[in-house]
């Protein structure tokens, strides 16, 4: 995972997201992720057991995060506890901090070891 580029990295968020639905059966939220050094924005929208990913800001967010893609990477991999990555400034927070944790919380059930 550390090795891909942001783009390759999407894909295999999306496998995850499909293969594995439990994690956010029951999460309603939009969030948005901004890889600052890249400037480029994804969202994932989680509704009604569904997740749907893209590309750029399309839908209101109710929770938008913006770190480095280095940063990006440890956080999907659990290598930077978002919590002190927020309070050093490699993680910035728009919106709903509960959103935040819930995501947190969701990321944590996902296997990163299978990218």
């Amino acid at each position: 995972m550390e090795n891909m580029t942001v783009e390759e990295l999407w894909k295999v968020i999306v496998e995850q997201l499909e293969e594995s639905k439990e994690p956010y059966a029951k999460l309603e939220a939009v969030y948005e992720f901004h890889i600052a050094d890249q400037d480029v924005t994804y969202q994932i929208a989680f509704h009604a057991g569904e997740a749907t990913v893209f590309e750029g800001r399309v839908k209101e967010a109710d929770c938008a995060l913006s770190m480095k893609e280095a940063d990006f990477k440890k956080l999907l991999l659990g290598k930077l506890n978002s919590t002190m990555a927020y309070m050093s400034g490699k993680l910035k927070v728009k919106g709903s901090i509960q959103q935040a944790l819930a995501l947190e919380k969701m990321l944590k059930q996902f296997d990163s070891s299978k990218s």
